[in-house]
């Protein structure tokens, strides 16, 4: 008997606590106001919690914050980032970051599970990195990173069957993402097929998200101010007029400053980070047999292109450059990348989404860059000589008309030029 009580006494308090945390979990939460504090700070975070969410996305769709869909890009926060310029010049939107370097089209389409409601009708920046179309097309591990159960739930509860449905079933299956529970695979597998997932499926589906839910409730607003910091930081190097005079000038200077102990055009630090050196010297001729031209991409790339008809969007898509210099070092062709905007172009204006910046005839020019790959000083002006009236200006209701071609083999086998088309 005193052995039991010990025993209730060790374990008591751990099996009420263990209650209490399940009962917060599955309990519907009261979720609290989110604040316009908050939302600047996730707008900017770039958290995989606020990725991983809805809460916070909900709330900022809601208001005038625009999603940027991208990858490592985004993180190149210098004071021509249009989170910095929207800031400082008060402008009727705010950028709301969302990816990271990893995210690609597969990831998007389900971060944008459970915002539909919120975005229907509105418009989305999208960043579209050639870097992406590689041979194998999406990495299983960064899938992974920035995966969310609770996103993947939110769609197969509101699936319906289609081609898209049936694609993004199989996909994710192919992930180790989704062989995550037993549940999910068995759903997984019979969307694929076109069937109706099971009363019961549907039932531990729906508990189960309401854990997420809480959880997203309760751990998304984690440490998001630092980046917030750093736009109100930088944005005090801007001139006080909203003028792309002004501005062309702002970035020739902080370029010529920031790129003044290498000639490749590269940021300083950057440069003294990661290529100074042997390092450097590893990498010539490295990247002489890339090839975005063929890849599983094109295919994901179709599956977030659904989602987006399906809410309405009216998006604006941008193609960056590579540094000029940096690809004649490191071998990169820039006729191949050429091909892969002009593969990128057809599939997206054939189908009706005609908002296309492509930005790599821009590869040569000086300041584009802030590094190897990434948009900086005045890459970032010549985006938002087209983001800026884009967003601030109505624009026609597009006549979206998807062809299901774009998830087929051949066309991610495809190699595409203006000049020749379909070869």
């Amino acid at each position: 008997m005193k052995s039991a009580k010990k025993l209730g006494l060790i374990f008591g308090p751990v099996v009420i606590a263990a209650a209490l945390v399940w009962g917060i979990l599955l309990l519907p939460l009261n979720h609290r106001r989110v604040t316009n504090t908050e939302l600047n700070h996730s707008a900017v975070s770039l958290s995989t919690n606020v990725y991983h969410g809805t809460m916070l996305k909900q709330a900022a769709f809601a208001k005038d914050y625009v999603p940027f869909l991208g990858s490592s890009e985004l993180l190149r926060m210098d004071p021509l980032h249009p989170s910095v310029l929207a800031a400082k010049y008060h402008r009727p939107y705010q950028p709301f970051l969302l990816g990271s370097a990893g995210s690609q089209s597969l990831n998007h389409f389900f971060a944008l599970q459970g915002v539909h409601r919120q975005l229907r009708g509105k418009k989305i920046v999208f960043i579209i990195s050639p870097q992406w179309f590689t041979k194998h097309g999406q990495a299983p591990d960064a899938f992974s990173y920035f995966y969310s159960p609770l996103q993947a739930i939110d769609w197969l509860l509101t699936a319906k069957d289609t081609t898209s449905t049936r694609y993004a079933a199989k996909r994710l299956l192919s992930m180790p993402s989704g062989e995550s529970s037993t549940v999910l695979a068995h759903a997984l597998q019979k969307i694929a097929a076109g069937e109706k997932i099971s009363h019961s499926e549907r039932l531990f589906l729906e508990y189960r998200r309401q854990m997420l839910r809480n959880e997203d409730a309760l751990f998304s607003k984690i440490k998001l101010d630092r980046r917030w910091q750093h736009v109100q930081k930088v944005e005090r190097l801007l001139p006080a007029e909203d003028s792309n005079q002004l501005l062309t000038t702002t970035a020739i200077h902080l370029a010529q400053k920031h790129t003044n102990n290498n000639n490749l055009g590269i940021d300083n630090h950057f440069y003294a980070q990661r290529l100074r050196g042997s390092r450097i010297n590893a990498l010539r001729g490295s990247q002489k047999h890339f090839d975005y031209r063929c890849s599983p991409e094109y295919s994901d790339l179709e599956l977030l292109l659904s989602e987006f008809k399906q809410m309405h969007t009216n998006v604006l898509f941008i193609i960056p450059p590579i540094n000029q210099k940096w690809s004649h070092y490191t071998g990169l062709s820039l006729p191949m990348l050429r091909q892969t905007a002009d593969k990128l172009a057809y599939q997206l204006n054939s189908q009706g989404f005609n908002h296309v910046l492509d930005m790599t005839s821009n590869s040569h020019q000086k300041y584009m860059m802030e590094d190897t790959i990434h948009l900086g000083w005045l890459g970032w002006l010549k985006m938002d000589e087209v983001v800026k009236p884009f967003l601030t200006q109505p624009q026609a209701q597009p006549n979206y008309h998807l062809n299901n071609y774009f998830y087929t083999k051949k066309w991610q086998q495809t190699l595409f030029s203006k000049e020749g088309g379909h070869s």
